[in-house]
């Protein structure tokens, strides 16, 4: 299978941002790496705090599918109900590129001119 990316959303209730963002780094994105995640970043937005992102890289749907109905998921899930808006909606994303396909490009100002 090819290997993706899980893109998973969660709106924090009213006056739980913060509680809800130290969950997800503390708790949910750390047990990835248990069932074959490769990496994980949180994100959280500037605009609104309520709005946190959590994304998984796997190999495989099926150690996505072993981590979300894992242990630690539940838990998370659990501990953590009526912290954030309901549903959890996640995507898997099939990775076409990264910055790990291009090379390395040393600074570029805003005065130089491109020549294509």
């Amino acid at each position: 299978m090819a290997s993706g990316v899980v893109h998973i959303p969660l709106y924090a209730t009213l006056g739980r941002g913060d509680m809800l963002a130290d969950g997800i780094v503390d708790m949910l994105g750390p047990a990835s790496l248990h069932y074959g995640a490769t990496k994980y970043t949180v994100q959280r937005s500037r605009d609104d705090r309520f709005n946190l992102k959590l994304m998984v890289w796997f190999n495989s749907k099926d150690d996505w599918y072993r981590y979300w109905e894992g242990e630690e998921a539940i838990e998370f899930r659990a501990r953590y109900s009526g912290k954030y808006m309901v549903p959890i909606t996640y995507v898997w994303h099939d990775e076409i590129g990264s910055d790990a396909d291009v090379p390395a490009v040393s600074h570029v100002s805003a005065d130089t001119e491109l020549v294509s």
